[in-house]
Order: C-alpha cells, then sequence, then structure tokens
C-alpha cells in the first residue's frame, strides 16, 4: 500500500516522497488525492507523488477556486512534473499545460474535456450545476452519492470500486462550491489552444464511455503529434479505477519517457 502523508504544504492533500520524477494525480468531482490510492500502489517506487485535493474536496474543503485559479496555484507551488488528471483532474490539468507550459512535462487525461465550445452550452451547464449544487444541500452527502454514482457514466464502475470511505471525506457545503466555481460551464473553452501543448500527451478513455471517447478523438485531431489516444476496451468514464493496472502502466510508461 502506498505510504502516503497527509501535507498542506505546498498544498493540500497527500504526498508520497520520491526520489525520481515528480507527478501529480488530480482527482475527479467528489473524490480526494486518496481515491488514486489502487493506481499509486503501481507506480514506480521512485516517483515523487503529489495527490492533492481540490478545492472544496477533502482537506481543501474550505478553499474556494475557478479550474483556472488552481491551475495557477499548482503551477506555482508544485515542480515541473508529469500531471495525471481525471475528469474534473483532466480539465485542471489542460489549464496547467496550456497557460503554464513550463511546469508539466507530460500529460496522461482520463475521461477529460477542455470544455464547452458556445456560450449557450456553458450557461445551460451553469444553471445545471446550480440545480445539482441545491439539491445537494438539501440533501445529504450519502443519498447525493448514491445518485451522482448510479448515473448512467458510471454504470461499469462496481460498487466495490465506489471508493465511498473516500467520498465521505468531503462535505455537502465544499461539493457545491466546486460544482458553482469549477464546473464545465464555469471554465473557459480551451479548445482552440489546444494545439499550444507541445510535451507527450495520452488521452485514455473507456469503450464504453462514448460520449468522452468521442472527445478525445476529436481532441487528439487538434493537438499535436506527441498525443495518443488510448481505448481502454469494456471500461467506462472511470478508468482508473475499472482498471488501476492499465493506467499504472500508461502513467508508468509516460513519465519514464518524458523524464
Amino acid at each position: 500500500m502506498t505510504d502516503w502523508t497527509a501535507v498542506d504544504d505546498p498544498v493540500p492533500g497527500h504526498r508520497r516522497r520520491g526520489d525520481g520524477p515528480s507527478v501529480v494525480l488530480l482527482h475527479g468531482f467528489t473524490q480526494t488525492g486518496l481515491s488514486w490510492s489502487p493506481v499509486a500502489d503501481l507506480l514506480d517506487s521512485r516517483f515523487d507523488l503529489f495527490a492533492p485535493d481540490a478545492p472544496g474536496h477533502g482537506r481543501s474543503d474550505e478553499l474556494r477556486s475557478t479550474i483556472s485559479g488552481y491551475a495557477a496555484r499548482l503551477a506555482d507551488e508544485l515542480p515541473p512534473s508529469v500531471y495525471v488528471g481525471y475528469s474534473m483532474g483532466g480539465r485542471t490539468a489542460l489549464h496547467v499545460a496550456i497557460r503554464h507550459p513550463e511546469r508539466v512535462r507530460g500529460l496522461v487525461l482520463i475521461g477529460a474535456t477542455p470544455g464547452l465550445d458556445s456560450e449557450q452550452d456553458r450557461a445551460d451547464r451553469r444553471a445545471a450545476d446550480e440545480e445539482l449544487a441545491a439539491r445537494l444541500l438539501a440533501s445529504t452527502l450519502d443519498v447525493f452519492l448514491h445518485d451522482w454514482l448510479t448515473q448512467p457514466l458510471f454504470s461499469t464502475l462496481p460498487v466495490t470500486a465506489w471508493n465511498l470511505d473516500d467520498r465521505r471525506r468531503n462535505s455537502s457545503r465544499g461539493l457545491s462550491s466546486s460544482l458553482r466555481l469549477a464546473g464545465t460551464g464555469s471554465q473557459d473553452s480551451l479548445w482552440t489552444r489546444l494545439g499550444e501543448i507541445s510535451c507527450p500527451t495520452v488521452l485514455v478513455t473507456g469503450e464504453r464511455d462514448v460520449k468522452f471517447t468521442a472527445i478525445a478523438e476529436r481532441m487528439t485531431t487538434l493537438m499535436m503529434a506527441t498525443t495518443e489516444h488510448l481505448v481502454i476496451p469494456g471500461l467506462g468514464h472511470a478508468v482508473h479505477l475499472e482498471d488501476p493496472n492499465r493506467v499504472a502502466d500508461i502513467v508508468n510508461d509516460l513519465t519514464r519517457r518524458a523524464s
């Protein structure tokens, strides 16, 4: 098991110290940095791992920030690293790579998107996230988590991989703030800037995650030749929880190539 140390410096979350390349693991909505443990257990023991808790989550429960603001803090506080991001964490990693390219040595993006193209789509998504945030505050965390994880998006994720103990480190208030400040509708679209990313990049999607597989295919056409898209057969949105061995192999390989 990964020997994590809870830290507040340089950023709140957890760390496994190593004397090799730095790897930053960015989690998705309702998770914490500890959600990466199944993958981290399989990563090269030399890697210096950072697993921050995003604003509104875990040890950052009281922190309020937009995606771009959080990305700027990561770039300022952490060493140049390979960034591995899932879903919301992937959107954050994209912001770091595009706005602070000197801080990113490589990217692994799992079920990620550069945002929404049109202002109308962004406005619709903000309204939906506001409704979801209100429902979260009017309910209990456990009820919300059950509703969240039984969406079709997670239909291939076994209940045994829900990691509810990790998700219960969050609070309704913190998660609602994340929805409002860091939802897809609240960020700028990065589609037109994808061609600026020059570091080695791997986009990972599950075969059964049709929506994000199509997004990754489109992203690949706009990015440099250093980008590849891996579709993992039979899996859905949360590939890192469904097959941590496969994701660890991808991260190990890219980090060694990028170092």
